[in-house]
C-alpha cells in the first residue's frame, strides 16, 4: 500500500495534551511535580531587567568627566526617583550651581569617570508565566517552568491571531455554512470563545471586541477584513502579539469557507465549556497552528498516539493547501506510487482526492495537510 506522512491539523475530541510553559530567562518556579492547576494560575515567576538610561552628567554640568564622581550625591546602587537630583556642580563660592535630576525611577548601575556618563536602571518588570490549561504538573523545568498535562478536546486552525486567552464555548451560528456577522454579537457574549459558520466580518470582530468576548473561532476570514480589523498586512511572521482585545481562530482559510462538519459538531457538543485559546501561528522555520483546547479530565483517551503516526493513507480526511482547490476538505481514495507530470512540468507525487462534493481531483501531495481524527 503506497503511505506517505503529511503534517496537518489535528481535530480530536480525546487526546493528551502537553504544554511547556517557560520563563524567558531564569527565575522561580511555583508549582511541583503533582500539582493540580488551573489554567489561569501562575506558574513561575521572574523579573526582567529595566531599560538601562544614559545620563551625561559631564555635558549637563559643563565639567571634566573625571569629575562626575566627585560631583554625585547618588552612589552606585542607590535607588532613585523621577525628578530627585542625583548630581551637582559645586558652584562660585556656593552660589550658581547647576544639577542634573534623574529622568524615570531606577537605581544608580554605573558612574564613569572616563566619559563622565551615568547609567541609571529603570525598575525590573515583573513577568508570570500561566498554566493556560487546566492539568496537571508532570515535569518541573528546574529554574524556568513546568509541563502540565491534560485530557482535552484539541481543535487546530490554520490561521490566527491574537495571545493566549481563557473563556468559555459559546456557538452563535446553526449551522457551519452561517456567516458570523456584528448584529449576532451582544452584551451577553462578554467573556465567551464564539464559534462562528463559513465567514467573520471585520465589523464582527470589531463588535466583539467591543462586548468583551475572548475569542472567535470560524471557517474563513478574507484579506480585506483582516486588514480593515488590524490596520495593516499580515506579514510572514509568527502572529499572535497583536494586541487587539481578541483571539481569532481560522478553521479552513482565507475566503468564505464552510467550517469541517466535524468540527463545528465537535464545537457544538463542547458548548459552554472553558476553554484556552491561543491564536500564534507560524508556517516557516518550525509549524506554530492556532488552537482550541477544552480540558476535561473524564475523556477516555482510545488509541490516540497509534492514530497518529498513521501518516497519509487511502480513507484519509485531508485539506487541500494550495489553488485552485484551497481550502476544500476530502478523502484520499488513491496514492500512485509513480512520479507524474504537473502544470508546472515539475514531476511529483500525487495523490487522488474525494471532495465533499463527490468530485475527484488529482492533487500534488505536497499540497494537502491531514485532518487528524
Amino acid at each position: 500500500m503506497a503511505h506517505a506522512y503529511t503534517p496537518g491539523l489535528k481535530v480530536a475530541k480525546a487526546t493528551i495534551v502537553r504544554k511547556e510553559r517557560r520563563l524567558p530567562l531564569p527565575g522561580t518556579v511555583l508549582k511541583k511535580v503533582g500539582d493540580k492547576v488551573k489554567a489561569e494560575d501562575v506558574v513561575a515567576r521572574t523579573e526582567l531587567p529595566g531599560n538601562v538610561v544614559p545620563i551625561n552628567v559631564a555635558g549637563l554640568l559643563s565639567v571634566p568627566p573625571e569629575d562626575v564622581p566627585l560631583l554625585m550625591l547618588k552612589k552606585v546602587g542607590d535607588p532613585v526617583k523621577k525628578g530627585e537630583i542625583i548630581a551637582q556642580s559645586k558652584g562660585f563660592f556656593g552660589l550658581f550651581k547647576s544639577s542634573v535630576t534623574a529622568p524615570v525611577d531606577g537605581t544608580i548601575e554605573n558612574v564613569s569617570k572616563v566619559t563622565g556618563q551615568v547609567i541609571l536602571r529603570e525598575p525590573p518588570l515583573p513577568v508570570e508565566v500561566r498554566a493556560y490549561i487546566d492539568g496537571e504538573v508532570v515535569e518541573v523545568i528546574e529554574n524556568e517552568g513546568v509541563i502540565v498535562q491534560t485530557k482535552a478536546s484539541f481543535i487546530q486552525g490554520i490561521f490566527g491571531i491574537g495571545e493566549e486567552r481563557i473563556g468559555h464555548i459559546h456557538v452563535i451560528a446553526e449551522t457551519p455554512d452561517d456567516i458570523l456577522d456584528a448584529d449576532m454579537i451582544t452584551e451577553e457574549h462578554k467573556g465567551k470563545i464564539l464559534v462562528g459558520g463559513s465567514f467573520v466580518t471585520a465589523d464582527a470582530i470589531k463588535k466583539a471586541v467591543s462586548v468583551g468576548a475572548v475569542a472567535i473561532v470560524v471557517g474563513g476570514i478574507d484579506d480585506a477584513n483582516l486588514r480593515d480589523f488590524l490596520g495593516y498586512d499580515i506579514g510572514v511572521a509568527i502572529t499572535g502579539n497583536e494586541g487587539k482585545g481578541i483571539t481569532l481562530v481560522i478553521t479552513e482559510g482565507f475566503g468564505k469557507l464552510r467550517m469541517a462538519h466535524r468540527t463545528f459538531e465537535l464545537l457544538k457538543e463542547l458548548e459552554g465549556k472553558k476553554a484556552s485559546v491561543n491564536g500564534a501561528t507560524q508556517i516557516r522555520a518550525g509549524v506554530i497552528r492556532p488552537e482550541v483546547i477544552v480540558p476535561d479530565e473524564t475523556l477516555e483517551i482510545k488509541g490516540e498516539e497509534e492514530s497518529l503516526s498513521e501518516g497519509l493513507v487511502p480513507g484519509s480526511l485531508v485539506r487541500i493547501i494550495r489553488e485552485p482547490y484551497f481550502g476544500q476538505i476530502g478523502k484520499v481514495i488513491e496514492l500512485p506510487p509513480e512520479l507524474q507530470e504537473i502544470e508546472t512540468e515539475a514531476k511529483v507525487r500525487v495523490l487522488k482526492v474525494e471532495l465533499e462534493g463527490g468530485k475527484q481531483v488529482v492533487v500534488p501531495r505536497a499540497n494537502v495537510e491531514i485532518i487528524e481524527e
